[in-house]
């Protein structure tokens, strides 16, 4: 569909002033180390690529303290700066309040939209107004099966089922009988996927514990419960790498002889990797994913290219044990990997 760009110039431009408004007023989220209510810009920088400056836009589902979110941004705003690209951030945990964003994000008419799809019903409707209103869209990290039907043109990720597979084989290989699989946002397909994946290859039994992934002392309190009532069980898998300190702290109050294992990575999951207080964690590389859908909307505006040839673009999963940390210690503290 050919891009209608009508009346763009003080609409445009004050559109996209009240969407930053907005967002600085409470309702997006930047990840762990900045407030959940400011959106992110980056770009420019040195002589740049010899393209005009266009803006692009990520919306995801992060919540309030999810150190995840940092590093796919960090990505982001690399690729940004190389491409002399405006990259405007905001995130909800709402799969509504998402969705609104990307829709104001399509009244600013931007140049390109990066979507996550946690909750891929409460998505759809505004990733398709964005591909009709002529806007590229890139999905990143979750709903990799649902990209292609709503329009989008890559999928930027891993399989979460592949990466719940690997995860529960290697349970296998460790010798592991009984495992909890904590599930820290309900509804978010792609948590859920992780979990069927591990139940999938693992020969034990897997029970998913579902806990409120915001509230951190919450979702301690609940893991230490679940280990001091289950004493057989010998294994926690988290989802994610906030979630695994989390469980460090509660398999010491429950005093539980349980293994940590996680998915993500980020700089404390390598420390406690190092101590062998986690036994091994999924590496999707978020930094990749940031980087790569920057650049793939950047890529497709000046020179037409779609990554992956309309297959998702896997960026993990790796199984990461201690014997990796020295390769990865010092990424992990630049907030790369």
């Amino acid at each position: 569909m050919a891009r209608r760009r009508t009346a763009r110039g003080a609409r445009t431009a004050a559109v996209l002033a009240a969407v930053i408004a907005l967002a600085a007023a409470g309702c997006s989220g930047s990840g762990g180390k900045e407030s959940e209510d400011k959106p992110e810009q980056s770009g420019g920088g040195g002589e740049g690529p010899g393209t005009p400056r266009i803006k692009i836009a990520m919306v995801t589902h992060s919540g309030e303290g999810d150190t995840f979110w940092d590093i796919v941004q960090s990505g982001a705003k690399k690729a940004a700066a190389k491409d002399n690209v405006e990259f405007l951030y905001a995130a909800n945990k709402d799969a509504k309040e998402q969705a609104q964003r990307v829709q104001q994000y399509i009244d600013a008419d931007v140049d390109g939209i990066i979507v996550t799809l946690a909750k891929p019903e409460a998505m759809r409707d505004a990733v398709k107004k964005a591909v009709a209103a002529g806007i590229p869209v890139i999905t990143i990290n979750s709903g990799a099966q649902f990209s292609k039907a709503l329009g989008a043109l890559s999928h930027i990720g891993q399989e979460e089922m592949i990466a719940g597979e690997a995860v529960g084989e290697e349970l296998n290989k460790r010798g592991l009988k009984k495992a909890v699989c904590v599930i820290h946002e309900q509804g978010n397909v792609s948590l859920e996927e992780r979990c069927a994946g591990v139940k999938k290859t693992f020969r034990g039994s897997v029970e998913n514990l579902n806990v409120e992934g915001t509230n951190m002392p919450s979702s301690q309190s609940s893991i230490e419960a679940k280990l001091q009532s289950g004493k057989d069980i010998d294994v926690v898998v988290t989802l994610g790498a906030p979630f695994a300190a989390a469980s460090v702290k509660a398999k010491e109050g429950a005093g539980s002889k349980a293994e940590i294992n996680t998915f993500d990575l980020n700089e404390e999951v390598v420390k406690q990797l190092k101590a062998k207080q986690i036994g091994f964690a999924v590496d999707q590389q978020p930094y990749l994913q940031g980087y790569l859908a920057v650049d793939g909307l950047w890529l497709h505006k000046t020179n037409a290219n779609v990554l992956g040839g309309g297959k998702p673009v896997l960026t993990g999963p790796a199984i990461i044990t201690e014997k990796d940390v020295p390769a990865l210690e010092k990424y992990t503290a630049n907030g790369t990997r």
